[in-house]
């Protein structure tokens, strides 16, 4: 996936605040997509109607922009210093009015462009967006775990965000500039040709006075947001529940409060020479616009005093006055192609994401999965080898010719040494990953013709990672059933023994659980996440290592909630702690991507081969402390032992 690496880098249409030359190189870098400007085209065909009459409006506009200053010559030549040397008031009036007018008539039409160009911008990024963030929930799981998550930010905020520029910024911009130099030329000229030599001579000096200055701005600027970057990292990366807890517990409170000051300071710097910089050039422009009126003026008296020509004091003010409003115009189009370039990078990077297609895909003819037989709940895998996509040819696939069989309501366990295949094959068996050879059966049929969402509805995958949203218990556990009561919820929550924790809680399960369940211990933690899952209600429970970062106290409470879930339900368990799954059905071991054993607890145990060594070693170390579930507890101090648990960890771990 070549081109990945860009991702907007925070730029947003018009260049604002970046220097040039970066942003050029930026633009260089955009992918090339073919009929972009079609498919450009393509996305604001349904405004039509509104870009038309945002069109004629911009060109109204810009014309309009230009008749006050001739209005001004008459008002000085007619009205105020008539030929007779009275004011002629009646006229005077009349001019007066229709320039009055005519800026009324500007602001309106300014308004009703803005809001045109604003919805129309803003309905075709909020399509866009919705648009690329639908086509990246159907990727594959591949794509996520080699792209960096900054970088699909950045192109739904970022790029997806400066495309409503485009319109609002880079085509009315275009548009007006170009309408407003032409027509104030021709109007400069039609005052007086000799003024007009004078002031288009002297104009390049004022913009490329401008542009350097400009120049030097957008480099501090670029600085400055640089900083901005490294500060809001600091941010996130210390005020962060875990930036927080590791800052307190190494003491190193003071450092991270040395590096912020320090770029504080760096930051309170670069905002002083930004500020003084923009003094500096609007000093300069203002030289500029005071000195080209004061020439026109030098040049228009030594031209009436030769006689050589008929020039009235209404002319020389029209003329200013058209002057003045050229500057900005003109550096509009001057910056014109660079926005242009920007524009298209933009929308060259969102496509780019566009016309990935997913590795994985429903096929034309994929089925819903099997609602009742004999095969319902049975997972194979018959000769399936697989390597992830990024691996190198050479290397050995992580799996290797693997089958088995797991029959409807057995619990099958898989173990073996870190990085054996384990986890892979509960990629595979809800297709995240697509095997690269051999099949992969599920209920019976091969899951490459089974429609994906039916394939994953009747999956329930427990990790080790619980992930929980910032929101309440209830919002959590109904993310697997929207429409599940409160009864509903209750009943997976005490089949999970999570209940009477949850019950606890001041404002029970509207309670809020803290961004990544951080108010919560990992025990309840992982019993919500159970709870999920069986609300879920799954024909076939993957549980990947879901007890192996928790205490021994916490894994004897989850492991009960496991074998209440796994009860009438084929349930496949990737076990690093042996002791969890001794009461499998069947228990395979992985080593080296390939099924080397497979068997009962007691049957591993008698072959003497790696199974009975690894279980031999986590016996015999002194950090195994799990309890096997199969095994008598220990005597509890306490009538009831769950409830002692509970009320444990209600007092250790209840949000705080």
């Amino acid at each position: 996936m070549s081109g990945m690496h860009g991702g907007g880098g925070g730029r947003r249409g018009r260049v604002s605040g970046a220097d040039v030359v970066a942003q050029r190189a930026e633009n260089a870098e955009a992918p090339h997509i073919p009929n972009l400007l079609r498919r450009i085209a393509g996305l604001f065909a349904p405004h039509r109607a509104a870009l038309t009459v945002t069109v004629v409006l911009v060109l109204i506009s810009a014309a309009l922009s230009v008749v006050p200053p001739l209005l001004v010559q008459r008002a000085f030549d007619e009205g105020l210093f008539p030929p007779g040397g009275t004011p002629n008031v009646q006229r005077l009036a009349v001019l007066v009015g229709v320039m009055i007018a005519i800026y009324l008539g500007s602001q309106l039409l300014g308004v009703w462009q803005t809001w045109l160009t604003a919805t129309v911008g803003n309905s075709v990024m909020g399509a866009l967006r919705v648009r690329l963030f639908t086509h990246l929930q159907a990727m594959e799981l591949s794509f996520f775990t080699r792209t960096k998550t900054g970088v699909i930010q950045s192109r739904l905020q970022n790029d997806v965000g400066g495309v409503a520029s485009v319109l609002t910024n880079t085509v009315s911009s275009l548009l007006g500039n170009a309408v407003t130099v032409i027509a104030a030329l021709v109007a400069m000229l039609l005052l007086s040709w000799q003024l007009a030599i004078v002031a288009i001579i002297l104009m390049p000096l004022l913009v490329f006075a401008q542009r350097r200055v400009g120049q030097v701005r957008a480099r501090i600027a670029s600085k400055t947001q640089e900083s901005l970057s490294d500060m809001t990292a600091i941010t996130q990366e210390t005020l962060s529940v875990s930036g927080i807890l590791l800052s307190k517990s190494f003491t190193r409170q003071q450092t991270e409060i040395g590096r912020y000051a320090d770029e504080n300071a760096n930051q309170v710097k670069l905002q002083i020479s930004q500020q003084m910089s923009g003094q500096w050039f609007f000093a300069m422009v203002s030289i500029f616009l005071s000195s080209i009126p004061a020439i026109v003026y030098l040049v228009a008296g030594l031209l009436m005093g030769s006689g050589t020509t008929a020039i009235t004091a209404g002319t020389i003010v029209a003329f200013t006055t058209v002057q003045s409003r050229l500057l900005f115009p003109l550096l509009g189009l001057m910056r014109v192609a660079l926005d242009l370039q920007t524009s298209t990078a933009l929308f060259a990077r969102i496509f780019q994401y566009l016309d990935l297609r997913p590795a994985i895909r429903d096929a034309p003819d994929a089925v819903p999965v099997p609602a009742s037989g004999d095969a319902v709940g049975r997972v194979a895998f018959d000769g399936v080898t697989f390597a992830y996509p990024d691996a190198g040819a050479d290397s050995r696939p992580t799996l290797d010719q693997v089958s088995f069989t797991i029959q409807p309501g057995q619990f099958a366990a898989f173990v073996g040494p870190s990085g054996a295949g384990k986890t892979t094959v509960s990629y595979l068996i809800p297709r995240f990953y697509e095997a690269s050879a051999g099949r992969v059966l599920f209920s019976g049929v091969d899951v490459r013709g089974l429609a994906q969402r039916s394939l994953v509805s009747q999956i329930g995958i427990v990790s080790q990672e619980t992930y929980l949203f910032h929101a309440t218990i209830a919002e959590n556990l109904r993310y697997a059933k929207p429409e599940a009561t409160d009864a509903e919820l209750e009943a997976a929550a005490r089949s999970a023994s999570i209940h009477d924790t949850i019950a606890s809680f001041p404002d029970g399960y509207d309670t809020l659980v803290g961004e990544r369940g951080y108010r919560l211990s990992g025990g309840e933690k992982q019993r919500i996440a159970i709870a999920r899952v069986l609300l879920k209600d799954p024909e076939v429970l993957i549980l990947d290592e879901a007890t192996s970062a928790l205490d021994a106290i916490s894994e004897r409470v989850v492991q009960a909630a496991l074998d209440t879930a796994s009860r009438g339900r084929t349930t496949i368990a990737i076990a690093h702690r042996l002791s969890t799954i001794v009461s499998a059905d069947v228990i395979f071991v992985v080593d080296a991507g390939r099924i080397v054993e497979s068997g009962t607890h007691t049957e591993l145990l008698a072959a003497d081969g790696i199974y009975a060594r690894l279980y031999t070693e986590q016996v015999t170390s002194p950090a195994s402390v799990s309890p096997s579930p199969t095994s008598p507890s220990p005597t509890p101090t306490t009538p009831t032992a769950p409830i002692e648990l509970t009320r444990l960890e209600s007092l250790t771990k209840n949000p705080r």
